[in-house]
């Protein structure tokens, strides 16, 4: 077969593609702006080498809504492609979501189910590995998760599953065609999140709610872009507005086990010395 285009490769799903093609001897070929086959989306001239010799992508676009657009442009012009498995956010396209980044989402997809290549959409929660490999890891570590998801509850999922997921649907070509929406077992609220944090690191941590405004200055003062932070607020809005909580069950049909669930990733995690 022909190598598997993973785009973002290095990014938290990326990677976890590329070990499970590892495992499975399946030739592939990462591309992002450090890796050895250069691939930029906001850079239009690295696009055609990246696609070069592939037939089926992985790809995990950008947070903010222009790049969601130009994962869209990417998509239009992707010559040579016959199969993609996209990465989007669970609940796209449902009520309750009006911000921009929900609707770059649904664009995005929309594109995607038009473009008359074989495709499959991954719609996962947020990741449990957030607090672990993101930028929430360090206010795990400062003792205070500063959020502005209310007293709002996601089923939140561990990467390593959707990884599993994101390999199935490549490899797989029944699910040609599917939206295939996955979570972890069961709903917590970030004060739930804490004090599974606490058990496992066995120091306290806190839930503190920020207003929404509030939110968007503690990222910007991070370094986060504008737009990306204001995305990552719509996100959080969601969840404060209790649009979340639900589970949904695509783990177990796809991989035919249970979801991993909050607690033992926290435990697992813990005994890495991440925090």
């Amino acid at each position: 077969m022909t190598e598997i285009l993973i785009l973002s490769g290095k990014g938290k799903t990326g990677r976890r593609v590329a070990a499970q093609l590892d495992a499975r001897r399946v030739p592939y070929r990462l591309a992002s702006r450090s890796s050895a086959q250069r691939f930029d989306w906001y850079d239009e001239s690295t696009w055609a080498g990246a696609v070069r010799g592939a037939t089926t992508a992985y790809l995990a676009p950008p947070v903010g809504p222009t790049g969601l657009a130009q994962a869209g442009k990417f998509i239009q012009q992707a010559d040579g492609l016959r199969r993609v498995v996209l990465l989007s956010g669970r609940g796209v396209g449902s009520p309750g979501r009006d911000f921009a980044v929900y609707d770059g989402q649904l664009e995005l997809e929309s594109v995607v189910q038009a473009s008359g290549l074989e495709w499959t959409i991954v719609q996962p929660a947020w990741f449990a590995q957030g607090f672990s490999e993101d930028f929430l890891r360090y206010d795990v570590l400062a003792g205070q998760i500063r959020l502005s998801a209310g007293t709002g509850g996601e089923a939140w999922i561990d990467t390593d599953d959707v990884g599993d997921v994101m390999t199935a649907a490549l490899l797989d070509e029944s699910y040609t065609g599917q939206v295939l929406a996955i979570s972890g077992p069961r709903v917590l609220t970030m004060t739930d999140i804490a004090g599974e944090l606490t058990a496992a690191t066995g120091r306290p941590i806190d839930y503190v709610d920020l207003d929404p405004e509030t939110h968007v200055a503690e990222l910007r003062g991070q370094g986060l872009p504008a737009e990306d932070a204001e995305a990552i607020r719509g996100l959080f809005t969601v969840i404060r507005n209790h649009r979340s909580e639900y589970v949904s069950d695509g783990v177990e049909r796809v991989l035919g086990r249970p979801a991993r669930d909050f607690t033992a990733w926290a435990r697992e995690t813990a005994k890495t010395g991440v925090w």
